[in-house]
């Protein structure tokens, strides 16, 4: 490996892009590798150096890069129908992709509007919310209940419902219909707490939330089944599905956000039912959806939702919602030669037998005194960092963690900081030679930040 560019060559040509979360009075003066090429699982920077994608882009080119397949699907698309209107017409791509996707979402999942990515999939869950309310004749029934460290999405509304509290000092936010409850991570329960007992404890804290608010007054409880963004937390064992008990018991929607944990992520392509026994009111999607190769978002609304408000009125009831490029036929095609794919190489088998081998390799970092936590589920995975545990510093943690990833990256390893924790998801394709390199690489990273 090279030397990492310098930051005079990462930045020239990087002066009018204003990135995500980026800071606005430095524009153009952050670091960044420049990437130019990829492959299977491998990314390519501007100087040669090719390195693992530990974080598969951002959770989502899970069948890996350069799918020739896709690409030949988007282009033969584009040959033969560019774009359609969703307001006035019809597309066979598009028809063809939601009866494909509505077949393998769980339960009665079987309407699915399409959306340009997760943050508009997760906000026009919320809206429909709403609508569905109104249509029921309940316009009070309209507070969300969210979780400290959850993401979802950037809109006002679903950056309103998202947890990571740091992040919004600065943004305007809905406050008085959003409410957090406290984030479910095990790491952080009292000294001595069963996982069951605290599984139960958080459990009745939605309950407890929902009777102060109001059950009349609370339209729905939003959750990643694994909190990605906020760190990769795997939550306890029967914690969701309580939560979702309690949701049907005092009639509040239970909205799966599963933007990150669908299409192989987790072994299935939805982990709501698969993995944790919960069948959502509504369901939301994009990432895995294409693997990244184009923007596209759906979201699944059950049949029982549609059914009520067709029940309760006499009248049409338009959900005035939708966007320019909903169910895009290049999109479309992608998704669907993505799916293609899945079923082909037998992705979701393949992530079945390998899940395991990932988390043996990660688990056997435990012994980097650094080391507080190492959470897994599927191929996600979030190693936390603490230098001190006892005198706790959220910025000198980050600081580490960071400092790991550079140095992973000069190995030839990509991982994704998030606050003191570094989180991974890679390709879907990775094969268990690939895992012990990347955990190789990982444990040096960890070896020469200490050794610092």
């Amino acid at each position: 490996m090279t030397d990492s560019p310098s930051t005079a060559d990462t930045l020239r040509a990087d002066r009018h892009f204003l990135h995500p979360w980026e800071d606005v009075t430095a524009i153009g003066e952050t670091p960044r590798t420049v990437l130019t090429d990829s492959e299977g699982i491998y990314v390519t920077d501007s100087h040669g150096n090719r390195m693992i994608d530990g974080p598969g882009g951002m959770w989502c080119v899970n069948v890996g890069h350069g799918r020739e397949e896709i690409v030949e699907a988007c282009a033969d698309q584009m040959r033969r129908l560019s774009y359609f209107s969703p307001w006035s017409m019809a597309s066979d791509v598009a028809a063809a992709l939601a009866k494909r996707l509505a077949a393998l979402a769980p339960g009665d999942l079987n309407n699915v509007f399409f959306t340009t990515g997760g943050s508009t999939a997760v906000d026009s869950a919320l809206r429909f919310a709403f609508f569905y309310n109104n249509c029921l004749g309940r316009p009070e029934k309209k507070h969300i209940i969210s979780r400290v460290n959850a993401y979802h999405g950037s809109t006002y509304l679903t950056g309103s419902c998202s947890g990571k509290m740091r992040e919004k000092a600065e943004m305007d936010m809905i406050e008085d219909h959003i409410h957090f409850l406290s984030c479910p991570k095990p790491k952080d329960r009292p000294e001595g707490q069963s996982l069951e007992d605290f599984a139960a404890q958080k459990v009745a804290e939605l309950e407890a939330m929902i009777l102060s608010v109001g059950p009349e007054r609370v339209a729905a409880f939003i959750a990643e089944p694994v909190m990605a963004s906020g760190g990769v937390i795997v939550q306890p064992e029967g914690y969701l599905a309580g939560c979702a008990e309690v949701c049907a018991r005092h009639d509040v929607l239970f909205i799966a956000d599963e933007v990150v944990t669908s299409f192989g992520r987790l072994g299935h392509y939805f982990a709501s039912e698969s993995v944790f026994g919960v069948q959502p009111d509504m369901l939301t999607t994009a990432k895995g959806l294409t693997s990244g190769y184009q923007p596209l978002g759906a979201l699944f609304i059950s049949d029982r939702l549609i059914a009520e408000i067709t029940a309760a009125t006499n009248e049409g009831k338009g959900f005035t919602s939708g966007f320019t490029y909903s169910g895009h036929p290049v999109a479309c095609a992608a998704a669907m030669a993505n799916l293609d794919i899945f079923e082909r190489d037998g992705l979701l088998e393949h992530v079945q037998r390998i899940a395991p081998h990932f988390e043996a390799a990660l688990r056997s970092l435990c012994d980097i005194p650094v080391i507080s936590d190492i959470r897994v589920k599927g191929l996600m995975a979030g190693i936390e960092c603490e230098l001190d545990p006892a005198n706790p510093d959220e910025d000198r943690d980050m600081a580490f963690a960071a400092k790991v990833d550079a140095i992973c990256q000069r190995h030839g390893l990509l991982l994704r900081p998030v606050y003191n924790a570094c989180v991974m998801s890679p390709p879907l394709t990775i094969t268990e030679s690939q895992i012990d390199e990347m955990v190789r690489i990982l444990r040096l990273g960890f070896e020469e930040a200490l050794a610092a």
